[in-house]
């Protein structure tokens, strides 16, 4: 097997990469700040600042009106996908903590797209399959607890619309995938993998974009 690439990431290429990229406004500039200065050591749960435009970019793509977020943290990724959003589309934003999305309740009203969030502070199971039954949901963007993974999966897709696209983030989980006998996480990322790979009613792909992203895209 070659690799078709094998440009390394440095700091200056991962700031060009930024500065030629659509720039993030001065709310999610500001909640993007704030997280890391209020929570330092839970910082890294925050979506990439690439993947905000990048999620964005998807809901236009798609012309989603109709999102579940799994795994919502302070809300950058949810306010990035819900200024992406067309009049009347609504984002359903699932997760435990009130204390983290305190933060991002505020950064949602500042932009102006609070009334497109619905967010839900319960386990996201339990939230999924409270959820109507039929396919309605046109994007899905799960980042939450590694070990549920599997769980949501199989809660989203039968209500995935024909069309519709679950993007997973942390798929490589920092290389870890790779062990064959590791156990944690990277071994339940592991298994997720393998399970969206056999799974014949989504066509998916993963990129080696932030830490593995997943797109997947549910069949007609």
């Amino acid at each position: 097997m070659t690799k078709g690439n094998s440009t390394k990431i440095t700091d200056e290429l991962y700031a060009y990469m930024l500065a030629h990229n659509p720039p993030l406004d001065a709310v999610q500039r500001g909640l993007v700040a704030t997280t890391y200065e209020k929570f330092p050591d839970a910082a890294g749960m925050q979506s990439a600042q690439e993947q905000g435009p990048l999620l964005a970019f998807l809901v236009r793509l798609t012309g989603a009106r109709h999102i579940v977020e799994v795994g919502t943290f302070t809300g950058f990724s949810t306010l990035s996908m819900a200024q992406a959003l067309p009049p009347g589309g609504t984002l359903i934003a699932c997760d435990v903590s009130e204390e983290w999305t305190a933060f991002g309740r505020e950064a949602w009203e500042a932009a102006g797209v609070a009334d497109r969030i619905d967010l839900r502070i319960a386990p996201a199971r339990d939230t999924l399959r409270a959820l109507p039954v039929e396919p309605h949901i046109d994007m899905a963007y799960v980042d939450a607890d590694k070990e549920s993974q599997i769980a949501y999966w199989e809660e989203l897709v039968p209500r995935m619309r024909p069309g519709g696209l679950i993007v997973t983030d942390n798929t490589l989980f920092h290389g870890t995938v790779l062990d064959e006998s590791g156990t944690g996480a990277g071994a339940v990322v592991r298994a997720f993998n393998d399970h969206v790979v056999a799974d014949t009613r989504m066509e998916s792909v993963l990129l080696a974009i932030s830490d593995g992203l997943t797109l997947s895209r549910k069949r007609a």
